[in-house]
This record gives C-alpha cells, sequence and structure tokens, in this order.
C-alpha cells in the first residue's frame, strides 16, 4: 500500500468497505455499518479498524490524480455526512478522491440487472397483446396471432416468421444500449479491466443479432412444415409448450429472446473475460462488477 491509494475488504463474504489510504496508518472513509449508516460521516480512523481484520486489497486505476490531490479531497470532507447506498456510498467517495469523479462499479452494476430485467419482463408480458392487435384478426388466437405477425413481417418486405424478429428489435437495443452504458470505457480504469468492457460490449451486439437470427431457424426446425403458415404455426406452440403454454407464450418467447440474449452474453462475456484477465495479472486486483460484494 502507498499513501494516496483506494484500499477496501471483504467483509464477511457480503459487501466490501472502500477508503483513502492516508499513508500514516489510518484511512479516511465512511464510518458505519450496514444497518447503521444513518449517522455515517467521512472520519480519519487507524488501518486496524478500517480492516476489522479482514485483508487490504488495493484498488487499481489506469488514470488518475496523484497522492497530493487524492488526500486534499479526502480531508476536505473529513466530518461530511451525506451517505446514501446507490449514489454517495464509501466506493463513491474513494473513487472521487481519486479521479475527481463519483463511481460505484458495483452500483453500476445492479442497476443494469435491473434494467436489464424489466425489459425482458415488460417485453415478454407485452409481446402477444400487441401481436394481437397488429393483425386483420384480432385477439391471440391462432388467426389473431397469424395475423399480426404476418403485418410486423410485412413492415420490412417478409412474412409471419419475421415477426418475432421485427417486434423484438425494439427491446433488443434497448437491452445493447444498457449493456453498452453498464460496460462502457473509462480511462481511469486498469487496461485489463477496458478490454473485458469492450469484448462485453461486443458479445452484446452479437447475442442480440444471433438470437434474432436464431428465432426464425427454432421456428422451423420445431415447426411441421419449414415457414409455412402451418409450419410457422406448430412451431410457435412447440416453441411455447416448453414452458407450458402455446403459441402466445412461444410469441412473447422469440421476440424477448435477443433482449435476454444481448444481456446475458455481453455480461457473461465481461466476466469471464475479466476473469481470465485477472488470473493472468498475477492475482492483481480489478474494481468489482456485477455479482461481487455490495460497497458499503
Amino acid at each position: 500500500m502507498a499513501r494516496g491509494e483506494h484500499i477496501y475488504v471483504r467483509r464477511r463474504g457480503v459487501y466490501t468497505h472502500h477508503g483513502v489510504d492516508a499513508g500514516d496508518g489510518t484511512v479516511i472513509h465512511f464510518t458505519g455499518e450496514p444497518g447503521s449508516k444513518r449517522h455515517a460521516a467521512i472520519a480519519r480512523t487507524p488501518i486496524e479498524e478500517f480492516l476489522s481484520g479482514g485483508e487490504c486489497r488495493v484498488r487499481r486505476y489506469g488514470a488518475r490524480d496523484d497522492a497530493d490531490v487524492t488526500i486534499a479531497r479526502a480531508e476536505s470532507q473529513l466530518d461530511a455526512t451525506g451517505y446514501h447506498l446507490a449514489i454517495n456510498n464509501c466506493e463513491h467517495f474513494a473513487t472521487w478522491c481519486c479521479t475527481g469523479r463519483k463511481a460505484s462499479e458495483q452500483v453500476r452494476g445492479a442497476t443494469s440487472l435491473t434494467a436489464h430485467g424489466a425489459v425482458a419482463g415488460g417485453t415478454f408480458a407485452a409481446s402477444t397483446g400487441i401481436v394481437g392487435s397488429m393483425g386483420l384478426v384480432a385477439g391471440v388466437s391462432g388467426p389473431g396471432i397469424m395475423s399480426g405477425l404476418a403485418s410486423a413481417g410485412g413492415a420490412v418486405g417478409a412474412g409471419a416468421a419475421m415477426g418475432p424478429a421485427v417486434l423484438g428489435v425494439l427491446p433488443a437495443t434497448l437491452s445493447v444500449g444498457i449493456t453498452r452504458h453498464a460496460l462502457r470505457d473509462d480511462a481511469s480504469l486498469p487496461s485489463d479491466e477496458r478490454d473485458a468492457r469492450r469484448d462485453g460490449r461486443w458479445a452484446s451486439v452479437g447475442g442480440a443479432g444471433v438470437a434474432t437470427a436464431g428465432g426464425v431457424v427454432a421456428i422451423s426446425a420445431t415447426g411441421t412444415a419449414g415457414l409455412s403458415a402451418a409450419g410457422i404455426t406448430t412451431g410457435l406452440a412447440a416453441i411455447g409448450a416448453t414452458v407450458g403454454g402455446g403459441m402466445a407464450a412461444g410469441t412473447a418467447m422469440l421476440v424477448a429472446a435477443p433482449a435476454v440474449a444481448a444481456a446475458g452474453l455481453g455480461l457473461g462475456a465481461f466476466a469471464v473475460s475479466k476473469k481470465l484477465r485477472r488470473t493472468r495479472g498475477a492475482g492483481e486486483d480489478l474494481p468489482e462488477g456485477p455479482g461481487d460484494p455490495a460497497p458499503m
């Protein structure tokens, strides 16, 4: 460790606590424990108290401000209050001291997962109703769904088989955008973290594209007569049957699939890439990401 470094400690395997090493055996950080943060304040405490028996870890950065600037910022906030888990937690504070910008990787990851869930869930819930209202034959009966899908596919000069793909474009685009925002590049991060984020961004785009094309293939493969009307009907019914539903459920699954794939492959590729790069980095610490202990 060295003066001005961003340090953190894992506690109880549940959360991480962050602060700034003052270089004199003390740490400047938000005091308080989970459940007792109401009166938390920025304080300078002995490093032993900060660690509470845990192992001290150092957050690595790419571009960051020097130790003097970092300590000056930290000391300027001594006795300050206003702790908030989502917008002003201990990680926000330590990152701001080092870079001049408040950021929390864990909060960003949690926000991304919540947004992805909302997009996928909302798409699945609304898709059959949207399809049922688009066609010449209204409703979510077999003819109604086929009519709606034909209308959607016709918007791009195709047929009903392309309907789920057309309807899935907007949620897939939202999901890719959420992933790209969560994994956006940041010069303050170390190069291996930035590379892992790049891998995740590209995987998100690829996942959406593969799932979109895969939906048409799935209809053809599971139906009884390829991409004819009968084939599409039986294909959607077979896909929906995997979750105990029928054509409506199959349609909803295919419309939501690109958004789900964009999120899953994007965040999954990021996590795998980061783990591999962390292993090659001989144990050097990277910022936490989705799934890691929360900062407190």
